[in-house]
């Protein structure tokens, strides 16, 4: 790996990184052999090809990970890639708890990489589950009964920004939680605006 192909930008994560920094900069190393451009997004080094991103390495408290952006479609023969959470449709996880672990799997990083990248030239995108295939929690259900300008609102929005909702509504086990969440953020759906909408 050349000094030129690594991005000045993105230097600071791997200084920074304590417990993980000879992981993370292995890490690094198999992404840049595999001649994709380094980028700073989300505050973690991401890796493209051709303006797509391909990878990413981020830390947690217990492991460092490569996510790769449309891993459901990369074959896993070695049974290795991870889906965070329950909701998550395009992304998965190649998990490290140490440097030796990356080395023994370099080959098999470096072959997903290319895949991914194969993955991209061919164009392919993820299927994503459409909003009616969420669940709607029944306290959601009846806001939008009770109120029709409510339920005009929320069918106005984007198809991700009502997932990002339904999701959200869903996620308490407790019914006065799932209100709560519903009656805090009625008037963002009203404004039009996503859950994360500024």
């Amino acid at each position: 790996m050349t000094r030129s192909s690594m991005n000045p930008n993105v230097d600071f994560y791997f200084d920074t990184a304590e417990q993980w920094q000879p992981a993370i900069e292995k890490l690094r190393t198999i992404a840049l052999d595999c001649q994709l451009t380094e980028e700073l997004k989300w505050g973690s080094p991401c890796y493209t090809f051709r303006e797509n991103n391909i990878v990413l390495i981020h830390t947690f408290k217990d492991y460092c990970a490569f996510l790769f952006f449309k891993g459901a479609l990369l074959q896993d023969t070695h049974g290795i890639l991870v889906r965070q959470a329950e909701n998550v449709q395009a992304a998965r996880q190649v998990r490290f708890t140490n440097l030796e672990q990356i080395k023994e799997l370099e080959p098999v990083l470096k072959a997903h990489i290319y895949e991914a990248i194969e993955v991209e030239r061919a164009g392919l995108g993820v299927v994503f589950k459409k909003t009616d295939e969420f669940a709607v929690p029944e306290e959601f259900q009846v806001k939008l009964a009770e109120n029709p300008d409510f339920k005009k609102a929320f069918e106005a929005l984007t198809p991700g920004r009502q997932r990002g909702y339904l999701l959200h509504f869903s996620a308490p086990k407790q019914s006065k939680t799932r209100v709560s969440r519903i009656e805090k953020c009625m008037d963002q759906i009203f404004d039009g605006k996503g859950l994360n909408d500024l």
